[in-house]
């Protein structure tokens, strides 16, 4: 998904199986009058009719009052209540909206019968205990199916990739695997209103700020008639269309394509490969250079020099015994690093620029690495060659915080226990690694959790 922050070290849980979100990548809410408020988590709640008078006359007056209803249940009320509150809450945006410019016409289309979606907020909170294993991810993102779709996808619309590749510079292929990575190349990229979904997470609160900004994105798309309110959908968590762009990075980076007037991520073809290429191009891609390469390392190689804040030219990284798989010269990349994504027993890619670009549209290295070898494969190049260390078993979320718990323990800063792989615990497990003599590659496994719970 498009400019989405998912942790940049553990493998993202595509959209297409999403966003996600998918991507997106790369990674979506309404309402009526606060009287008239639909809300799904209670059901289709109604608020009880209140007696009214007829008009004129003394006998309407003197009429006797109804008898009173029975009292609702206990959950109906705290339906009421939470329809009551979403319906404020709508009305408070609204008031916001209008003093940011949104006009009438389109706070009407948008918030006239809005819902409050349960399911956004379950997978909003949802924590996985489980990781997947990098080789896992890959076998999925860059699967023979995924490759042969594409390629026949590829040829579907040469034009219009070949059209935003000559204007943006951003390969075909790369804009293709994007494609694939995030919506399975159109199949699936969300049915969720975008009004309701962005709606919902804002009424919740954990995330308020940032989903009025982006709610207030999808109003300015609405207004703009880029599309319509009932045709703006994608994942569960805002992003939209078939490379899953967030409202803002939609505002900031799609493109008319086609010349319509309208940019149109859903439907048009010309509009989605623009948008998704100029994107790139903004985030810094660079023409004429890979995204990286596969490399052999030198007998030695220190591994934790297999970081990316060191960068520098491949030209150097060759000097210092670096090379391709097959034997050939490394290609020129600048401020190029060595990426280890399962530590020092499994593959290792020489990464540049354009594979940061990447990461800007969904930051995990997972998911930059299977669009660059997507991409690879789609053009007929080979996949990954060295063997993936298969037998590691990924730790889980309450591994990861003992093994955080267990590094601080021993005077090794791993940050806060959270279960969340991070720079500092990366530091934490190689300070480690050193100390017992071990590649110090800051990948972490069972058997090295093990070993630093022992006192």
């Amino acid at each position: 998904m498009a400019a989405r922050a998912d942790a940049g070290e553990n493998p993202p849980m595509a959209i297409t199986s999403p966003l996600q979100p998918r991507r997106s990548a790369p990674q979506r809410l309404l309402l009526a009058a606060t009287s008239t408020s639909i809300f799904m988590l209670a059901g289709c709640a109604a608020t009880a009719p209140t007696p009214s008078s007829a008009s004129g006359g003394p006998a309407a007056a003197s009429a006797p009052a109804p008898a009173p209803s029975a009292p609702s249940s206990p959950a109906a009320a705290a339906g009421e209540a939470h329809d009551r509150e979403f319906a404020r809450w709508i009305d408070q945006f609204r008031a916001q909206a209008r003093s940011g410019g949104i006009d009438e016409a389109t706070l009407h289309a948008a918030f006239d019968g809005v819902q409050f979606l349960p399911d956004v907020i379950e997978r909003d909170r949802a924590q996985p205990e489980f990781t997947r294993a990098v080789w896992d991810y890959l076998d999925t993102a860059v699967s023979p199916t995924r490759v042969a779709r594409g390629q026949d996808k590829r040829m579907e619309v040469r034009a219009e990739l070949d059209a935003a590749a000559a204007r943006y510079g951003v390969p075909p292929e790369i804009i293709t695997a994007i494609w694939g990575m995030e919506s399975n190349y159109g199949a699936n990229y969300g049915s969720t209103p975008t009004i309701d979904a962005l709606s919902t997470l804002g009424f919740e609160g954990r995330r308020d700020a940032w989903a009025r900004e982006q709610l207030l994105a999808a109003l300015r798309i609405l207004q703009n008639r880029d599309i319509a309110r009932e045709r703006m959908i994608g994942s569960w968590a805002g992003a939209m269309g078939q490379t899953q762009f967030l409202p803002t990075s939609f505002l900031s980076y799609a493109v008319d394509g086609d010349g319509d007037g309208r940019r149109d991520i859903w439907n048009s073809m010309a509009d989605v490969t623009a948008s998704t290429a100029n994107f790139l191009a903004r985030a810094g891609w660079r023409p004429g250079q890979p995204w990286g390469v596969e490399v052999r390392l030198p007998a030695g190689f220190d591994f934790a020099r297999a970081d990316d804040a060191l960068r520098q030219p491949a030209s150097q990284w060759a000097a210092e015994g670096l090379r391709t798989m097959d034997g050939a010269p490394l290609p020129d990349l600048p401020e190029a690093s060595v990426l280890l994504p399962a530590g020092a027993r499994g593959p290792a890619f020489l990464v540049g620029p354009n594979f940061r670009s990447i990461l800007r549209y969904n930051n995990s290295t997972s998911y930059a690495l299977g669009v660059g070898l997507l991409a690879q494969r789609l053009a007929g190049g080979a996949g990954v060659q060295a063997p993936w260390p298969r037998e590691l078993q990924p730790l889980s979320r309450s591994d990861m915080r003992a093994l955080q718990e267990a590094l601080n323990g021993k005077g090794l800063n791993a940050g806060t226990p959270d279960g969340v792989m991070g720079p500092a615990t990366r530091s934490a497990i190689r300070s480690y690694q050193r100390g017992a003599g071990l590649p110090a590659d800051g990948y972490p496994t069972t058997e090295l959790l093990r070993q630093v719970q022992v006192p």
